[in-house]
């Protein structure tokens, strides 16, 4: 548990500036390529599918939670850092960083398998120093916080490193990168979730293998690699003491505007195909799957009663059933789930009832998770955990860690790691659901430079 002086102490005092979207300022790519030294470097970037609304990049911490264990130690920590009066953009300053699968149902006593990755269950930071490109005001944003010591020093260092000529992206190679479980065992993994689902131990599960190999340079210059690779609306970067987190996320687990929570479970893939014609069909088949549609059903009916723990009675309804999103690998099915919460509830409520999401665990969520940990015989890790930010409005905006490398390690000799699944259903067919896992890492081996396989 952190030990540590508490957020309490810290001051907040913002220093506002802005320019014109395209005007003379950098995107966000170049701004993580300019900005490269700075410690702590943290971006939520929206740099393709919808929503894109903002790209968001905060720099240099003055306070790293890394060691809490829990969502509510993470509410603790924001106590007496109060806002600022209204800043323009959707991030007012506060905690941003990335929790860990093994986090848990809270309260709940299920205990899980520890990740391979020795790495903190929360990583991130209380962070007052950020640039955001808000597309909504049309305006890049700089706010750097006066109260720091050396306020005058940081506000030139980032201002001469974004008027700087762009250099070169950070590099970074991988290499030995391994398939954990073979085709045929993840088959049986399949065949045995679909005996429990018979047998009514569970109604659906997500079900996940690992990809692992070596690594070496800057993981910065990895993940601008992916986002061109995987452009996604809920990426994200995230540094921290002993590694990164590179997302390219297509799924919202919450999105909080101080009035309604939302939530966006994804269920149902299919492999985006070279030929438009083909592809279309493809998506069309997608939508008119009976499978998929059910496994959705299913998963909107469990993000249905997570929100209904913490909201309004009757508040909670679905405005979007199904929806069709296309990316640069696959087409997938989507839904909508948003609720108001009830009075006392806030951000961090409910993303405790809402975490893991109910699309990376399954149906009883408790039930499924302990399918999931025997089957997969190891922890996740972030995988299936969310990055984001709960700011000191109380607003909030998290992703659920999917299509995500977790770089564990320093320049010269760091572990990589990427898992990939997919729900399980009594409808599953083992080939097919085996097939679809290479769909989804498709884009990811990519990136590596690496066939799927």
């Amino acid at each position: 548990m952190h030990t540590g002086p508490r957020a309490a102490q810290l001051e907040f005092d913002p220093w506002v500036e802005s320019w014109p979207l395209g005007a003379a300022g950098p995107d966000l790519a170049s701004a993580l390529a300019a900005l490269a030294g700075e410690p702590g470097l943290a971006a939520l970037d929206s740099c393709g599918g919808k929503p894109a609304r903002f790209d968001l990049l905060a720099f240099d911490p003055p306070r790293r939670l890394e060691g809490l264990d829990s969502i509510a130690s993470l509410e603790r920590e924001l106590e007496g850092l109060k806002p600022a009066g209204w800043l323009p953009g959707p991030f007012q300053g506060g905690f941003l960083g990335a929790l860990a699968y093994e986090l848990g149902l809270a309260g709940s006593g299920l205990e899980l398998p520890e990740p391979a990755l020795p790495l903190p269950r929360i990583v991130g930071g209380i962070y007052t120093d950020w640039l955001v490109w808000n597309r909504a005001l049309g305006q890049l944003v700089l706010v750097t916080n006066r109260a720091r010591p050396d306020w005058s020093q940081r506000r030139a260092r980032v201002r001469a490193a974004l008027a700087a000529a762009p250099s070169g992206p950070p590099q970074a190679v991988v290499a030995d990168l391994e398939r954990q479980v073979p085709p045929e065992q993840h088959r049986g993994r399949v065949r045995a979730l679909i005996e429990a689902i018979t047998a009514g131990e569970v109604y659906q599960a997500n079900l996940a293998h690992a990809f692992v190999g070596r690594a070496e340079g800057q993981a910065l210059g990895l993940y601008l690699r992916l986002r061109r690779s995987n452009p996604a609306p809920y990426g994200a970067f995230l540094e921290f003491p002993g590694g990164a987190l590179l997302s390219s996320s297509p799924e919202l687990l919450l999105s909080f505007d101080g009035q309604r929570a939302r939530t966006r479970p994804i269920k149902g893939t299919a492999r985006r195909e070279v030929d438009p014609e083909r592809d279309r069909r493809a998506a069309q088949a997608l939508q008119e799957s009976v499978k998929d549609r059910a496994e959705l059903t299913m998963i909107v009916d469990l993000s249905r009663n997570d929100l209904g723990q913490v909201c309004e009675p009757g508040s909670v309804r679905v405005p979007g059933f199904p929806l069709l999103e296309s990316y640069r690998a696959v087409h997938h099915l989507v839904a909508e789930v948003e609720g108001r919460p009830r009075g006392g509830i806030g951000a961090l409520g409910l993303l405790t009832a809402l975490f893991p999401g109910a699309s990376i665990t399954g149906a009883p969520k408790r039930a499924a998770m302990e399918h999931i940990a025997a089957l997969e015989g190891r922890g996740r890790g972030f995988f299936c955990g969310s990055l984001g930010f709960v700011d000191l409005r109380g607003r909030a905006l998290f992703n659920i860690l999917i299509r995500t490398l977790v770089w564990a390690g320093g320049e010269r000799d760091a572990r990589l790691e990427f898992l990939v699944g997919g729900g399980i259903t009594v409808r599953s067919d083992p080939e097919a659901e085996e097939a679809e896992t290479l769909h989804k890492a498709a884009a990811l081996l990519a990136c590596l430079g690496e066939p799927a396989r």
